[in-house]
């Protein structure tokens, strides 16, 4: 499924996405508050959480993308396979692969499925592809 967009350019369909009631919330205000500062990042996630389909916080989503969830995926164009956990700004340490949702692939990854293939900007206006490999929610 592709969708046409200005000049006849024709890309892919964005994937389905999920979101907690909760997480929808907080991350629509965090993108509002990260525009002035993180732009192009910020119009992002707004984006992701505006078409997210949003369910009840108690919702069973094991093989979603949520925060806290531990993810693995590929990078399409590479093949590296990476394993982080998603998580809020003031808890991102890369050291410790913990990335934050307000970093472009950080953006990408919320609300996808297992098997799901998204495309993002690099901060150097490159276009990425990831593939969910595998998502373990953190208790």
């Amino acid at each position: 499924m592709t969708r046409t967009i200005q000049n006849n350019f024709t890309a892919p369909a964005l994937p389905p996405i999920v979101i907690t009631a909760s997480e929808a919330h907080r991350l629509s205000a965090l993108a509002d508050s990260s525009m002035a500062v993180f732009p192009r990042v910020a119009q992002f996630l707004a984006r992701e959480t505006d078409r997210a389909r949003v369910v009840p916080d108690d919702s069973e989503l094991p093989d979603v993308v949520r925060m806290g969830a531990r993810v693995r995926y590929r990078d399409d164009e590479t093949g590296d396979v990476r394993e982080v956990v998603l998580v809020y700004p003031h808890e991102a340490d890369i050291a410790l692969r913990r990335i934050s949702v307000l970093t472009p692939v950080g953006a990408a990854l919320i609300g996808l499925s297992v098997g799901q293939t998204i495309d993002f900007q690099t901060p150097s206006h490159q276009t990425r592809s990831v593939t969910i490999l595998a998502v373990k929610q953190q208790n």
